[in-house]
């Protein structure tokens, strides 16, 4: 008999011990190296009861230029981001990402999954960014897997023939605001819902879990 406590979650079972986060960050240029973090919010995903998957919860920091960082007008200006506003309360890296990465660390405990991965719109920019400041700030409890992530991008080409996350969004029947666009709470929530859609609609079209093979006599 098996012991159903052996038996995988849902999540884990989803994603082959992975729990998904989707990460949005706003920056300060395209380099992770040398131009600034300003903001990131990460969007923690939950499987539901019916076997749906959907957004749980959203974390936002913004973040304080770590000393010496480039700070490119032309990504402020896209941003809207003045990273000197005292509104912001704006936090250095290591307060910032410790207050990121300690809920994302309980989620992987509680849905039974071993580490997070990233999703994002264009992921590979979002992980450079997270990463480099997480270095930068000797941070060594980092929950992301290292270098996998899932690229709502490509996968929004895949469903819905369109590359573009507002474009994405508005196919997927998602509705999505240029005004509140590029705030990183804003975009991650949009990208979580965007992913959710694509998951669940595989599921719903039979494509998961994939049908079992029998083994054939030879």
């Amino acid at each position: 008999m098996t012991d159903e406590t052996t038996q995988p979650s849902p999540m884990a079972a989803r994603f082959r011990g992975f729990l998904p986060v989707v990460v949005d960050v706003e920056t300060g240029g395209f380099n992770c190296r040398t131009d600034a973090l300003l903001e990131v919010a990460a969007v923690i995903l939950e499987i539901d009861e019916d076997g749906w998957l959907r957004r749980q919860e959203t974390i936002v920091q913004n973040i304080d230029p770590f000393e010496g960082a480039n700070l490119e007008q032309s990504a402020l200006d896209f941003t809207g981001i003045d990273p000197w506003d005292l509104e912001r309360e704006a936090v250095p890296e290591r307060e910032g990402l410790s207050e990121i990465f300690s809920p994302i660390r309980k989620a992987v405990k509680a849905q039974g999954c071993k580490r997070a991965v990233l999703v994002g719109h264009n992921a590979t920019f979002d992980h450079n960014f997270l990463f480099a400041a997480a270095d930068r700030a000797d941070i060594r409890r980092n929950p992301f897997h290292p270098f996998s992530t899932f690229d709502t991008a490509t996968l929004a080409g895949l469903a819905y023939g369109h590359t573009v996350l507002a474009q994405a969004c508005k196919l997927a029947g998602i509705p999505f605001s240029n005004k509140e666009a590029h705030s990183a709470a804003y975009d991650a929530e949009k990208t979580a819902d965007l992913f959710c859609g694509i998951v669940n609609r595989w599921k719903e079209l039979g494509g998961f879990p994939p049908p079992v093979i029998a083994d054939s006599e030879e």
